[in-house]
Protein backbone atom coordinates (compact mmCIF):
# COMPACT_ATOMS: atom_id res chain seq x y z
CA UNK A 1 0.00 0.00 0.00
CA UNK A 2 1.52 3.49 -0.92
CA UNK A 3 2.19 5.51 2.27
CA UNK A 4 3.59 9.00 2.89
CA UNK A 5 6.62 8.56 5.10
CA UNK A 6 8.65 11.80 6.42
CA UNK A 7 12.70 11.37 5.71
CA UNK A 8 13.21 13.04 9.36
CA UNK A 9 11.18 10.98 12.11
CA UNK A 10 9.65 8.17 9.97
CA UNK A 11 6.49 8.28 10.59
CA UNK A 12 3.84 7.38 7.78
CA UNK A 13 0.56 8.49 6.92
CA UNK A 14 -2.35 7.69 4.34
CA UNK A 15 -1.63 9.30 0.85
CA UNK A 16 -5.39 9.50 0.62
CA UNK A 17 -5.64 12.51 3.24
CA UNK A 18 -4.19 15.81 1.86
CA UNK A 19 -1.02 16.29 3.57
CA UNK A 20 2.09 18.42 2.47
CA UNK A 21 4.85 17.71 5.30
CA UNK A 22 5.37 15.72 8.36
CA UNK A 23 3.76 16.61 11.67
CA UNK A 24 7.69 17.31 12.48
CA UNK A 25 7.76 19.78 9.63
CA UNK A 26 10.04 16.92 7.54
CA UNK A 27 9.67 16.46 3.97
CA UNK A 28 7.81 13.09 2.88
CA UNK A 29 8.75 10.91 0.09
CA UNK A 30 6.34 7.62 -0.83
CA UNK A 31 6.37 4.27 -0.04
CA UNK A 32 5.67 2.74 -3.16
CA UNK A 33 6.74 -0.46 -4.91
CA UNK A 34 6.35 -0.20 -8.81
CA UNK A 35 6.06 -2.60 -11.66
CA UNK A 36 6.88 -2.99 -15.00
CA UNK A 37 6.80 -5.22 -18.33
CA UNK A 38 8.19 -3.48 -21.19
CA UNK A 39 6.63 -6.22 -23.37
CA UNK A 40 3.47 -4.68 -22.07
CA UNK A 41 4.74 -1.41 -22.47
CA UNK A 42 5.73 -1.67 -26.07
CA UNK A 43 1.89 -1.71 -27.43
CA UNK A 44 0.72 1.36 -25.44
CA UNK A 45 -0.03 5.27 -26.17
CA UNK A 46 3.24 7.40 -26.17
CA UNK A 47 2.54 9.37 -22.88
CA UNK A 48 3.88 8.61 -19.41
CA UNK A 49 1.18 6.85 -18.35
CA UNK A 50 2.34 4.14 -20.64
CA UNK A 51 4.42 3.31 -17.40
CA UNK A 52 1.03 3.08 -15.34
CA UNK A 53 1.94 0.18 -13.28
CA UNK A 54 5.24 2.11 -12.00
CA UNK A 55 3.09 4.81 -11.02
CA UNK A 56 1.18 5.68 -7.09
CA UNK A 57 -2.08 6.57 -8.90
CA UNK A 58 -5.27 4.43 -8.64
CA UNK A 59 -6.17 2.48 -11.60
CA UNK A 60 -8.19 4.75 -13.75
CA UNK A 61 -7.53 8.19 -12.18
CA UNK A 62 -5.00 9.24 -14.92
CA UNK A 63 -5.70 12.81 -15.64
CA UNK A 64 -3.42 13.91 -19.15
CA UNK A 65 -3.02 16.26 -22.35
CA UNK A 66 -1.29 14.08 -23.93
CA UNK A 67 2.39 14.59 -22.22
CA UNK A 68 5.54 12.32 -22.54
CA UNK A 69 7.36 10.16 -24.90
CA UNK A 70 9.62 13.11 -26.02
CA UNK A 71 11.85 12.90 -28.60
CA UNK A 72 15.83 11.73 -28.11
CA UNK A 73 18.16 13.14 -30.93
CA UNK A 74 21.95 13.66 -30.95
CA UNK A 75 22.79 17.16 -30.96
CA UNK A 76 26.61 18.41 -30.75
CA UNK A 77 27.38 19.99 -27.47
CA UNK A 78 31.02 20.40 -26.77
CA UNK A 79 32.36 18.50 -29.91
CA UNK A 80 30.76 15.29 -29.86
CA UNK A 81 27.25 13.70 -30.19
CA UNK A 82 24.69 13.88 -27.08
CA UNK A 83 21.62 12.64 -27.03
CA UNK A 84 18.82 15.35 -25.90
CA UNK A 85 15.11 14.76 -24.84
CA UNK A 86 13.04 17.46 -25.84
CA UNK A 87 11.21 17.98 -23.11
CA UNK A 88 10.18 21.81 -24.53
CA UNK A 89 7.76 20.05 -26.53
CA UNK A 90 5.42 19.36 -23.82
CA UNK A 91 1.73 20.54 -23.59
CA UNK A 92 2.72 23.75 -21.42
CA UNK A 93 6.29 23.69 -23.21
CA UNK A 94 8.35 22.35 -20.59
CA UNK A 95 9.15 18.87 -18.44
CA UNK A 96 7.03 19.89 -15.18
CA UNK A 97 3.73 18.77 -16.71
CA UNK A 98 5.19 15.03 -15.71
CA UNK A 99 4.86 15.90 -12.36
CA UNK A 100 2.11 17.89 -12.51
CA UNK A 101 0.08 15.50 -14.66
CA UNK A 102 0.77 12.68 -11.95
CA UNK A 103 0.26 15.21 -8.88
CA UNK A 104 -3.06 16.50 -9.89
CA UNK A 105 -4.18 13.38 -11.49
CA UNK A 106 -4.07 12.00 -7.62
CA UNK A 107 -5.36 15.90 -6.17
CA UNK A 108 -8.35 14.72 -8.49
CA UNK A 109 -8.75 11.15 -7.30
CA UNK A 110 -9.10 12.49 -3.67
CA UNK A 111 -11.62 14.97 -4.12
CA UNK A 112 -9.30 17.89 -3.98
CA UNK A 113 -11.37 21.17 -5.42
CA UNK A 114 -8.95 23.97 -4.71
CA UNK A 115 -5.27 24.17 -4.81
CA UNK A 116 -2.29 26.60 -4.64
CA UNK A 117 1.42 26.30 -5.71
CA UNK A 118 4.41 28.77 -6.04
CA UNK A 119 6.36 29.04 -9.06
CA UNK A 120 9.15 30.85 -11.16
CA UNK A 121 7.04 30.36 -14.06
CA UNK A 122 7.11 26.81 -15.60
CA UNK A 123 5.68 24.38 -12.37
CA UNK A 124 2.95 27.24 -12.23
CA UNK A 125 2.35 26.81 -15.99
CA UNK A 126 2.23 22.69 -16.01
CA UNK A 127 0.08 22.99 -12.50
CA UNK A 128 -2.85 25.59 -13.80
CA UNK A 129 -3.35 23.35 -17.35
CA UNK A 130 -3.88 19.99 -15.29
CA UNK A 131 -5.64 21.77 -12.70
CA UNK A 132 -7.99 22.96 -15.51
CA UNK A 133 -8.08 19.73 -17.24
CA UNK A 134 -9.47 18.52 -13.69
CA UNK A 135 -12.09 21.22 -13.05
CA UNK A 136 -9.75 22.21 -10.43
CA UNK A 137 -9.57 26.23 -8.65
CA UNK A 138 -6.21 27.06 -8.84
CA UNK A 139 -3.99 30.02 -7.47
CA UNK A 140 -0.88 30.32 -8.59
CA UNK A 141 1.90 32.79 -6.29
CA UNK A 142 5.09 33.76 -8.57
CA UNK A 143 7.37 36.33 -8.07
CA UNK A 144 6.99 40.12 -8.88
CA UNK A 145 9.33 40.20 -11.61
CA UNK A 146 8.83 37.22 -13.88
CA UNK A 147 8.74 36.36 -17.30
CA UNK A 148 5.33 38.01 -18.67
CA UNK A 149 5.43 34.58 -21.34
CA UNK A 150 5.32 32.68 -18.38
CA UNK A 151 2.57 34.82 -16.16
CA UNK A 152 0.31 35.21 -19.04
CA UNK A 153 0.39 31.24 -19.97
CA UNK A 154 -0.57 30.76 -16.36
CA UNK A 155 -3.99 32.84 -16.37
CA UNK A 156 -4.60 31.63 -19.93
CA UNK A 157 -5.23 28.28 -18.27
CA UNK A 158 -7.59 30.15 -15.49
CA UNK A 159 -5.45 29.97 -12.81
CA UNK A 160 -5.39 33.29 -10.37
CA UNK A 161 -1.90 34.87 -10.57
CA UNK A 162 -0.55 36.17 -7.25
CA UNK A 163 2.15 38.15 -8.12
CA UNK A 164 4.96 38.54 -5.00
CA UNK A 165 7.65 41.35 -4.21
CA UNK A 166 11.16 40.21 -3.56
CA UNK A 167 12.64 36.60 -4.03
CA UNK A 168 11.92 33.76 -5.09
CA UNK A 169 12.32 32.86 -1.46
CA UNK A 170 9.27 35.14 -0.66
CA UNK A 171 7.25 33.86 -2.96
CA UNK A 172 7.53 30.49 -1.63
CA UNK A 173 6.40 31.96 1.91
CA UNK A 174 3.55 33.24 1.04
CA UNK A 175 2.17 30.44 -0.33
CA UNK A 176 2.93 28.42 2.46
CA UNK A 177 0.69 30.60 3.95
CA UNK A 178 -2.00 30.58 1.96
CA UNK A 179 -1.09 26.49 2.18
CA UNK A 180 -2.91 25.96 5.48
CA UNK A 181 -6.62 26.11 4.16
CA UNK A 182 -5.66 24.83 0.74
CA UNK A 183 -4.40 22.11 -0.99
CA UNK A 184 -0.44 22.67 -1.85
CA UNK A 185 0.20 21.45 -5.09
CA UNK A 186 3.92 22.33 -4.81
CA UNK A 187 6.71 20.42 -7.17
CA UNK A 188 8.64 20.71 -4.35
CA UNK A 189 6.72 19.12 -1.04
CA UNK A 190 4.80 17.08 -2.63
CA UNK A 191 6.77 13.74 -3.66
CA UNK A 192 3.76 12.76 -6.31
CA UNK A 193 5.03 15.21 -8.76
CA UNK A 194 8.57 13.29 -8.28
CA UNK A 195 6.97 10.54 -8.99
CA UNK A 196 5.87 11.50 -12.33
CA UNK A 197 9.45 13.57 -13.13
CA UNK A 198 10.94 9.36 -12.93
CA UNK A 199 9.01 9.06 -15.66
CA UNK A 200 12.23 10.90 -17.55
CA UNK A 201 14.21 7.89 -16.64
CA UNK A 202 11.77 5.21 -17.82
CA UNK A 203 11.80 7.10 -21.18
CA UNK A 204 15.43 7.46 -21.21
CA UNK A 205 15.56 3.76 -20.83
CA UNK A 206 12.85 2.63 -23.06
CA UNK A 207 14.92 4.47 -26.39
CA UNK A 208 18.00 3.07 -25.90
CA UNK A 209 16.41 -0.41 -25.43
CA UNK A 210 16.21 -0.60 -21.90
CA UNK A 211 19.48 0.03 -20.64
CA UNK A 212 20.77 2.77 -18.68
CA UNK A 213 23.08 5.90 -20.33
CA UNK A 214 26.45 6.40 -18.49
CA UNK A 215 25.78 9.95 -17.82
CA UNK A 216 22.76 12.25 -17.10
CA UNK A 217 22.85 15.59 -17.01
CA UNK A 218 20.30 18.26 -15.45
CA UNK A 219 19.27 21.38 -14.23
CA UNK A 220 19.16 21.92 -10.58
CA UNK A 221 17.29 24.32 -8.99
CA UNK A 222 14.68 22.88 -6.92
CA UNK A 223 16.17 19.87 -7.92
CA UNK A 224 12.50 18.79 -9.18
CA UNK A 225 13.70 16.63 -12.31
CA UNK A 226 17.40 15.37 -10.56
CA UNK A 227 15.56 14.04 -7.88
CA UNK A 228 12.70 12.52 -10.37
CA UNK A 229 15.48 10.58 -12.21
CA UNK A 230 17.58 9.13 -9.49
CA UNK A 231 14.10 8.02 -8.48
CA UNK A 232 13.12 6.15 -11.57
CA UNK A 233 16.91 5.08 -12.50
CA UNK A 234 16.20 3.38 -9.17
CA UNK A 235 13.42 1.82 -9.55
CA UNK A 236 14.28 0.34 -13.27
CA UNK A 237 17.62 -1.31 -11.49
CA UNK A 238 15.79 -2.45 -8.49
CA UNK A 239 13.28 -4.05 -10.75
CA UNK A 240 16.40 -5.40 -13.02
CA UNK A 241 15.27 -3.47 -16.19
CA UNK A 242 18.93 -1.72 -16.77
CA UNK A 243 21.88 -2.51 -14.36
CA UNK A 244 22.73 0.37 -13.11
CA UNK A 245 21.92 3.93 -12.34
CA UNK A 246 23.90 6.10 -14.59
CA UNK A 247 25.83 9.23 -12.96
CA UNK A 248 23.95 12.09 -12.25
CA UNK A 249 25.79 15.53 -13.27
CA UNK A 250 23.54 18.82 -11.60
CA UNK A 251 23.87 21.96 -13.68
CA UNK A 252 23.17 25.34 -12.16
CA UNK A 253 24.08 28.94 -12.91
CA UNK A 254 26.98 30.46 -11.42
CA UNK A 255 25.15 33.46 -9.75
CA UNK A 256 22.67 31.14 -8.12
CA UNK A 257 24.89 28.09 -7.19
CA UNK A 258 24.54 26.44 -4.01
CA UNK A 259 24.41 22.58 -4.53
CA UNK A 260 28.03 23.49 -6.54
CA UNK A 261 29.15 25.16 -3.12
CA UNK A 262 28.00 22.54 -0.90
CA UNK A 263 29.68 19.86 -3.39
CA UNK A 264 32.58 21.51 -3.85
CA UNK A 265 33.18 21.75 0.32
CA UNK A 266 32.36 18.55 0.80
CA UNK A 267 29.05 19.48 3.46
CA UNK A 268 26.25 16.95 4.33
CA UNK A 269 23.71 19.81 3.59
CA UNK A 270 22.78 22.83 1.14
CA UNK A 271 23.63 26.92 2.70
CA UNK A 272 21.66 29.37 1.31
CA UNK A 273 23.57 31.22 -2.03
CA UNK A 274 23.18 34.96 -2.11
CA UNK A 275 21.64 35.14 -5.66
CA UNK A 276 22.57 37.35 -8.58
CA UNK A 277 20.33 38.08 -11.88
CA UNK A 278 21.00 35.28 -13.99
CA UNK A 279 19.50 34.05 -17.55
CA UNK A 280 18.53 30.77 -16.13
CA UNK A 281 15.69 32.57 -13.63
CA UNK A 282 14.21 28.80 -13.96
CA UNK A 283 16.70 27.55 -11.56
CA UNK A 284 18.10 30.65 -9.34
CA UNK A 285 16.66 29.12 -6.33
CA UNK A 286 19.28 30.23 -2.99
CA UNK A 287 18.02 27.54 -0.90
CA UNK A 288 16.31 24.69 -2.21
CA UNK A 289 14.15 22.42 0.22
CA UNK A 290 15.60 19.09 -0.79
CA UNK A 291 19.08 20.52 -1.22
CA UNK A 292 20.46 17.44 1.20
CA UNK A 293 18.57 15.05 -0.76
CA UNK A 294 19.80 16.17 -4.14
CA UNK A 295 23.74 16.30 -3.08
CA UNK A 296 22.79 12.82 -2.10
CA UNK A 297 21.71 12.16 -5.69
CA UNK A 298 24.99 13.46 -6.85
CA UNK A 299 27.05 11.85 -4.79
CA UNK A 300 26.01 8.02 -4.69
CA UNK A 301 25.81 7.89 -8.55
CA UNK A 302 29.22 9.01 -9.08
CA UNK A 303 28.01 12.42 -10.55
CA UNK A 304 29.31 16.17 -10.40
CA UNK A 305 27.93 19.59 -10.09
CA UNK A 306 28.79 22.10 -12.81
CA UNK A 307 28.19 26.36 -12.36
CA UNK A 308 28.03 27.99 -15.32
CA UNK A 309 28.63 31.55 -16.46
CA UNK A 310 25.94 34.07 -18.11
CA UNK A 311 28.16 34.07 -21.01
CA UNK A 312 28.30 30.39 -21.29
CA UNK A 313 24.08 30.37 -21.32
CA UNK A 314 23.84 33.20 -23.62
CA UNK A 315 26.53 31.61 -26.28
CA UNK A 316 24.32 28.37 -25.54
CA UNK A 317 21.09 29.38 -25.76
CA UNK A 318 22.10 30.99 -29.36
CA UNK A 319 24.28 28.32 -30.55
CA UNK A 320 20.67 26.00 -29.73
CA UNK A 321 18.87 28.17 -32.03
CA UNK A 322 21.66 27.89 -35.17
CA UNK A 323 20.69 23.98 -34.50
CA UNK A 324 17.10 24.70 -35.42
CA UNK A 325 16.06 24.37 -31.44
CA UNK A 326 13.99 27.53 -29.82
CA UNK A 327 14.72 26.87 -26.15
CA UNK A 328 14.14 29.42 -23.05
CA UNK A 329 18.13 30.22 -21.49
CA UNK A 330 17.43 28.43 -18.38
CA UNK A 331 17.39 25.34 -20.88
CA UNK A 332 20.70 26.96 -22.67
CA UNK A 333 22.05 26.71 -18.89
CA UNK A 334 22.08 22.88 -18.98
CA UNK A 335 22.73 22.61 -22.61
CA UNK A 336 26.20 24.81 -21.52
CA UNK A 337 26.88 22.20 -18.52
CA UNK A 338 26.59 19.86 -20.93
CA UNK A 339 28.86 20.88 -23.11
CA UNK A 340 31.80 21.61 -20.85
CA UNK A 341 31.41 18.03 -19.57
CA UNK A 342 31.12 16.24 -23.47
CA UNK A 343 34.40 18.04 -24.08
CA UNK A 344 36.30 15.42 -21.62
CA UNK A 345 34.01 12.46 -21.37
CA UNK A 346 35.30 9.30 -23.07
CA UNK A 347 34.30 8.86 -26.87
CA UNK A 348 32.40 6.24 -25.78
CA UNK A 349 30.12 7.00 -22.98
CA UNK A 350 27.06 7.67 -23.57
CA UNK A 351 25.74 11.07 -22.43
CA UNK A 352 22.07 12.37 -22.25
CA UNK A 353 20.57 15.71 -21.27
CA UNK A 354 17.41 17.56 -22.09
CA UNK A 355 16.28 20.91 -23.20
CA UNK A 356 13.90 21.97 -20.18
CA UNK A 357 11.60 24.21 -21.68
CA UNK A 358 10.23 26.12 -24.98
CA UNK A 359 11.99 29.49 -26.22
CA UNK A 360 8.44 31.12 -26.67
CA UNK A 361 8.09 31.03 -23.09
CA UNK A 362 10.34 34.29 -22.69
CA UNK A 363 9.53 35.34 -26.41
CA UNK A 364 9.32 39.33 -24.97
CA UNK A 365 13.35 39.12 -24.32
CA UNK A 366 13.82 36.21 -27.31
CA UNK A 367 15.23 39.49 -30.13
CA UNK A 368 16.88 40.87 -27.71
CA UNK A 369 18.83 37.60 -26.44
CA UNK A 370 19.48 37.24 -30.00
CA UNK A 371 21.05 40.38 -31.21
CA UNK A 372 22.51 42.32 -28.19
Amino acid sequence: MTRFVCRDCGLDFDVMVPRWRCDCGGLLDLDFTPSLDPAKVAGRPATLWRYREALPVPEGAELTLGEGFTPMVEVELGGRPVLVKQEQLFPTGSYKDRGAAVMMAMAAHIGVTDVVEDSSGNAGCAVSAFAAKAGIRCRIFVPADNSPGKLGQIELYGAELNPVPGSREDTAAACMAAAKDHYYASHVYNPFFFHGTKTFAYEVAEQLGWRAPDTVILPAGNGTLLLGAHIGFGELRDMGLIERVPRLVAVQSARCAPLCAAFAEGADGVSAAVSGPTLAEGIAIGLPMRGTQMLQAVRDTGGTCLAVSEEAILAAFRDAGRKGFCIEPTSAAVAAGAARYAKNADPDETIVTMFTGHGLKVGDKLHKLVSD
